[in-house]
């Protein structure tokens, strides 16, 4: 049983980032974000829900599959800092209204997590595979941000 508390942390904290997120999404979304002009491809407003639930559920099982392997280590700190960073991005976008500030973060946030995912691979493959989805679609959404903010440029304070 105290194998799995761990997990039920990571977990946690994963679930609890998407709070934050959901949260501030939430109160934008229905008129700011809605009025900004957005290219063609951006995914329906129903697929990110269950994305960021499988990403989150997968970040916490591979910080785990970490945890089980080496305990704390600098891997762990850096799942915290891009889970921290990740939890900075909707603020930032979509509290403050600052896709161009939200950009510079979602950077860092790529560079984090390839360096997290880097780490965890040496440690156990499968964490590092668990983060290649979620690489993936902050690379998407990297893309979208700068989109967003360069079809929205004359909005942004």
């Amino acid at each position: 049983m105290p194998g799995w508390f761990p997990l039920v942390f990571f977990l946690a904290a994963s679930y609890a980032t998407s709070f934050v997120g959901g949260i501030t999404t939430s109160l934008s979304v229905s008129d700011w974000y809605a009025a900004l002009r957005k290219p063609t491809w951006t995914p329906p407003s129903w697929i990110f829900g269950p994305v960021w639930m499988f990403l989150y559920t997968a970040m916490a099982v591979a910080a785990w599959l970490v945890w089980r392997r080496v305990g704390w280590s600098t891997a762990l700190w850096w799942w915290a800092a891009q889970l921290t960073l990740n939890a900075l991005w909707s603020p930032v976008f979509f509290g403050l209204r600052r896709p161009d500030w939200a950009l510079a973060v979602i950077v860092v946030l790529w560079v984090a997590i390839v360096i997290t995912a880097a780490t965890f691979w040496r440690i156990a493959t499968t964490a590092g595979l668990l983060f290649m989805p979620y690489l993936a679609w902050v690379t998407f959404a990297a893309i979208l941000n700068f989109t967003i903010w360069r079809l929205n440029a004359d909005l942004v304070r």
